[in-house]
């Protein structure tokens, strides 16, 4: 019998160590469960980790394709390969911006810093990202504003030292089951709580002890209306706010009432005073994609850490936890060269760049000087600077908003796709790259609270599929021969990647694949071997249970904090709301909000099913639409009972049919579709924030039409 090898889940950013078992003949996975030998969850896996392993869905890639006579025929490797770098190398010649690199959360460590390498050193290309910023890059550009760095300051180590457990904009009981385990248990102890703030009565809100039913888009002003009462019930932690803080001052002088501002949020004000009440005791504040995908995400953002800050949860037990979903996003932001150099190093810094340069042998003056645009703004510039696009484990057909534009610019470039599955992407792409997968990959992974650990292959690699290294490389190889060295090993990329990372914010240099073999996980910063970081910022002495020690017996302590910031101190923000780009009208009077299912993620190549999306509707919705229907049904002379379970939802760019469930948990007014359907978001619109350039995913505009056979009958109001 085979044995079990050890390996990290890449279906969430939990990061929970996994073994598992190739089957005794063929290709595959025979078992995977949880590994008890991994201290992130001591055994502990989520039932969805386990089944997308073993036995995902899908359709696997398993032979290079290129386009023929307008169809995707099998093709050799060399002639993918060679067809693929023309492709590009054409793209090239006309300047370093031809080609575009779109990236993934879901690549290892080693990956992602290879294709950072090639695409900023290699190509020296400015439109390159990775679809983390989709997801992720508000809550970054809120944490490089307020501590000078990216990534959460608590660890899951905090989880139960805090007393008050407030999930905003997130629901991490059907995205990170594990974690929402200890999330759960801690609130269930006597003197803790569970808080949700969140438009929709989630799952994660189903258990909670309070639940705050904030309108869509309406989370900036609902956090300064609980700042502003703090302020006004004098609960500022003013000793903190006056040694480790700046900015408060400005602030403060710009908040609203509070009265005010929870009328504009769509809440009580006694839903303003439970949350600054529970403020009180150790709090930590998580938040996801409700918060981040929207115009004002940085802003948002930024106000949830303004609420840790002012009152002085920044210490062990609390503090801003913002929760990634794809498995390696944080790997990305710190490995990929994407938001900046390895390392966190400043991207327009002349050392930095000189540093990088220096240790990629290559000229400065072909490294890029700005980030790029964002994923949206790459996409808008194929057709003018763009000629040439290179995605490796990305299906931005589905996950893009207005994916009827993307699709359409898609399909005038050079399109190399580079996936396990075949997907909306792939069935565009003018050369298709089989890739390896996570049960099939050698490597290391970087999970939510920085914790890096191993990724290993239990199975061997079909002869038709290479992994992304080997691709990456190949590439490489026809395109800028010089780039690598040598080829590609997982080990030995790691140890590159982590020696640029000594001395940054996001130092990697104490770990190596020796350490992780005895340790098994490692948190960042690490910068000597026998390092690993705990909380982040913090520099006080702790007490037995936790708590900062008080020396001097009369409430003082001697803890300290210091910040990756210019003063050394964290920051305030001072971002004000910008109007949400799509109200509702009279055309569009409802508003669409998209969130994850349990069952799935991403964009559900390997648990979708080939069937309309589910539109959650509340029941007054579902009753105005159903009387509509049904009475154009008996009109029409047509089956009334199908005609009430299909609907038609129209936005400003696209109509998709969907089936209606009624739904009590949705208020009325709003429509709810999984993010994961390919077809959803062709209804999204592409604005973004302007900092951040992450979209406005959670609201935009739409009507409930009938279905398509007939005539549209568009459903104008929902009553109470």
């Amino acid at each position: 019998m085979t044995e079990l090898v050890p390996t990290t889940c890449m279906r969430c950013a939990v990061g929970c160590g996994h073994v598992q078992r190739a089957v005794e003949q063929g290709y595959g996975l025979d078992v995977v469960r949880g590994d008890a030998a991994h201290p992130t969850n001591n055994g502990l896996a989520c039932q969805r980790g386990i089944s997308e392993s073993v036995d995902p869905g899908g359709e696997w890639l398993t032979r290079p394709l290129v386009r023929r006579d307008g169809e995707l025929v099998p093709t050799t490797w060399e002639t993918a390969l060679e067809r693929a770098a023309e492709g590009l190398d054409t793209a090239l010649e006309d300047g370093t911006d031809g080609v575009a690199v779109l990236g993934s959360g879901q690549q290892t460590n080693e990956a992602a810093y290879a294709l950072g390498k090639l695409a900023r050193g290699g190509f020296g290309t400015r439109y390159y990202d990775a679809n983390t910023t989709l997801c992720m890059a508000s809550a970054v550009t809120a944490y490089y504003d307020a501590f000078g760095s990216d990534a959460p300051p608590p660890t899951y180590d905090d989880i139960p030292e805090a007393e008050t457990h407030l999930v905003w904009g997130a629901n991490p009981a059907a995205a990170h089951p594990v974690m929402f385990r200890w999330i759960n248990q801690s609130a269930d102890e006597d003197d803790s709580e569970l808080i949700v703030v969140d438009p929709i009565a989630s799952e994660t809100s189903e258990v909670a002890d309070h639940h705050v039913p904030v309108e869509p888009g309406g989370d900036l002003d609902l956090a300064r209306a609980v700042l502003a009462r703090v302020v006004e019930t004098d609960r500022v932690d003013e000793a903190f706010v006056a040694e480790a803080t700046e900015g408060f001052d400005e602030l403060r002088s710009q908040l609203p009432d509070a009265a005010t501002a929870a009328e504009a949020a769509g809440v009580s004000l006694a839903d303003i005073d439970r949350i600054a009440d529970a403020l009180e005791d150790p709090t930590l504040v998580y938040w996801g994609m409700g918060i981040n995908q929207s115009v004002n995400g940085t802003a948002a953002s930024g106000a949830l850490i303004d609420l840790c800050l002012a009152t002085g949860n920044l210490r062990p037990g609390s503090g801003p936890f913002s929760l990634t979903g794809q498995a390696n996003s944080m790997g990305t932001r710190i490995c990929s060269s994407k938001g900046s150099w390895p390392g966190q190093r400043p991207f327009t810094d002349p050392a930095h760049r000189e540093v990088v340069a220096d240790a990629w042998d290559v000229p400065v003056s072909r490294l890029p000087n700005d980030t790029g645009p964002g994923p949206v703004g790459i996409v808008d510039a194929i057709g003018d600077d763009v000629e040439a696009v290179y995605a490796v484990a990305t299906n931005p057909v589905a996950g893009m908003p207005d994916t009827t534009q993307v699709r359409e610019r898609l399909e005038d470039a050079f399109l190399v796709v580079q996936d396990a599955f075949r997907s909306e992407t792939v069935e565009l792409a003018d050369v298709v790259l089989p890739a390896a997968t996570w049960g099939e990959s050698e490597g290391t992974t970087t999970n939510m609270e920085r914790t890096v650990s191993r990724v290993r292959a239990a199975t061997d690699t079909p002869s038709g599929i290479k992994t992304d290294l080997e691709l990456i490389d190949a590439l490489a190889d026809r395109l800028v021969p010089d780039l690598f060295d040598d080829p590609l090993e997982p080990e030995s990329t790691f140890e590159e990647l982590a020696a640029l990372t000594a001395g940054t914010p996001a130092d990697l240099s104490g770990i190596g694949y020796e350490r992780l073999e005895a340790e098994v996980a490692v948190r960042w910063p690490a910068p000597e071997p026998d390092a690993s970081a705990g909380y982040r910022y913090y520099e006080g002495p702790l007490a037995d249970d936790g708590e900062a020690e008080d020396d001097a017996g009369d409430g003082a302590s001697e803890a300290s904090w210091s910040f990756p910031t210019p003063s050394g101190r964290a920051q305030f923000s001072t971002g004000e709301s910008r109007p949400l780009p799509e109200p509702t009208d009279e055309q569009f009077p409802l508003t669409l909000t998209t969130a994850r299912r349990p069952d799935a993620y991403n964009t559900g190549v390997r648990t979708r099913e080939d069937e309309p999306p589910t539109a959650r509707v509340s029941p007054a919705t579902a009753a105005a639409l159903a009387d509509e229907l049904v009475d154009g049904e008996k009109s029409d002379g047509g089956d009334a009972d199908d005609a009430a379970e299909y609907t038609q939802v129209v936005s400003r760019r696209a109509s998709v049919t969907a089936r209606v469930e009624a739904d009590e948990s949705i208020p009325d007014g709003v429509v709810w579709l999984p993010i994961h359907h390919p077809a959803v978001n062709d209804l999204t619109l592409p604005d973004v924030d302007p900092r951040s350039k992450e979209p406005n995913f959670k609201q935009c505009a739409v009507r409930l039409e009938a279905p398509r056979e007939r005539a549209p009958n568009a459903i104008a109001e929902v009553s109470a």
